[in-house]
């Protein structure tokens, strides 16, 4: 069934939106297989966005933890800094040949929004990015750069003032402004079409990184590790293993303070069947179906779903997910710097921590490659006094 991953995902949305969603997927099946279209896309990601992004080895860490030999797909190489860009001026583009010209789009950590913002500003686009009030606070360089960008910023003060609430003012938006609007979201999460169009355009990170992987070593890795919030880096760069079966496929969700705390981000670990925001999937709910609040330090993984393909491959098995707390992550931020000369964003940080676990426990022989999903710029200040507190407080202890 067009849509749907086993059971999960659809289009449960109020009947105001169906023709949105309709217009929006035979737009999409018609316009994406044209030859100017790909053609005017690929040149975008390779003459704007800088692809392909390299991989690379990372020779003290495999030295110095004598396992595994350790790669990172670098997506914190593109222009504006993540993988946001490919799908943000895919979407972008569609657009425009639907003849839209304004976009609305939403934002958690701002690399979704920057990356919205930026694409606008080169295709002469109207841009409206709505963001929670407490991401804006901990992601102000991504909120400067967004204005500086000329996107139009609404801040969303209702709820827990994060991802999911600025998803559904920006849905709002759309409904009411539908003749000029295209809504550009960032994750493969929400009704179809979007899932499936998000990971179609995010799926140049595993191609890439399948060809170079081969190139560099001869072989397919043993492990291919992503994080995973709504997961559309992760789907990007799994969808070009999905049929490798002697690769192994690992998906990092946020622990936050412990998965048994209450305050974490694992939908796929801790979550029940659910609707949120128009898909079907694994998501944070209380026993009365009301979403449940989330943390991480993390802004990108701060959200209480997943999209309904990683739900889908959580249940066939073919993907295994796990979780790394804050504290992991931190270290492995800072590890990363100090060892590599690389500023992971903290969302990546997290897959980079389990990785640091893994590799140690392998032989030297076996490839683990890891999507750096995006740099940390945007995380210094949160991160530097993150790390003072925990330091502070282990010593103390």
């Amino acid at each position: 069934m067009e849509g749907f991953f086993g059971q999960y995902g659809g289009a449960y949305v109020a009947e105001t939106l169906i023709r949105n969603l309709e217009e929006l997927y035979g737009e999409y099946e018609r316009i994406k297989d044209e030859e100017d279209f790909r053609e005017e896309i690929s040149q975008l990601l390779k003459n704007f966005v800088g692809r392909p992004t390299p991989i690379s080895a990372l020779h003290r860490i495999t030295a110095e933890l004598g396992g595994a030999k350790l790669y990172l797909k670098r997506e914190d190489l593109t222009h504006t800094g993540a993988h946001k860009i490919n799908n943000a001026l895919a979407q972008a583009v569609l657009a425009k040949r639907m003849g839209k010209t304004r976009i609305v789009a939403e934002t958690g950590a701002g690399q979704h929004g920057v990356a919205v913002a930026t694409a606008c500003s080169l295709l002469g686009l109207k841009c409206v990015v709505y963001m929670g009030a407490v991401d804006a606070e901990r992601q102000a360089p991504n909120v400067q750069r967004m204005q500086l960008l000329g996107a139009e910023l609404h801040l969303v003060h209702s709820g827990q003032k994060t991802l999911k609430d600025a998803i559904s003012e920006a849905i709002r938006d759309w409904i009411t402004h539908v003749e000029d609007t295209h809504y550009l979201l960032g994750s493969a999460v929400g009704p179809h079409p979007f899932p499936n169009m998000v990971r179609d355009f995010q799926s140049v990170i595993g191609e890439e990184a399948r060809e170079q992987i081969l190139e560099a070593e001869g072989r397919l890795p043993d492990y291919v590790i992503a994080c995973v919030g709504g997961g559309s880096n992760s789907i990007g760069m799994f969808s070009a293993f999905l049929n490798d079966a002697e690769v192994k496929l690992v998906g990092v969700q946020a622990a936050g303070e412990g998965l048994d705390s209450g305050k974490h981000a694992s939908p796929l670990l801790k979550g029940t069947h659910g609707i949120i925001q128009g898909s079907l999937t694994y998501m944070l709910q209380d026993e009365d179906g009301q979403i449940l609040e989330t943390h991480s330090i993390a802004p990108g993984l701060d959200y209480p779903g997943a999209g309904p393909q990683h739900s889908y491959l959580k249940d066939t098995g073919r993907v295994e997910y796990t979780s790394v707390n804050d504290r992991e992550a931190l270290l492995a931020f800072e590890e990363l710097c100090r060892k590599e000369g690389i500023l992971p964003a903290l969302e990546s940080s997290h897959a980079v921590a389990y990785a640091l676990k893994l590799v140690s426990q392998l032989p030297k022989d076996a490839l683990v490659l890891v999507n750096l999903s995006g740099r940390g710029d945007k995380d210094l200040s949160q991160a530097i006094a993150a790390l003072e507190q925990l330091k502070n407080s282990e010593v103390l202890v």
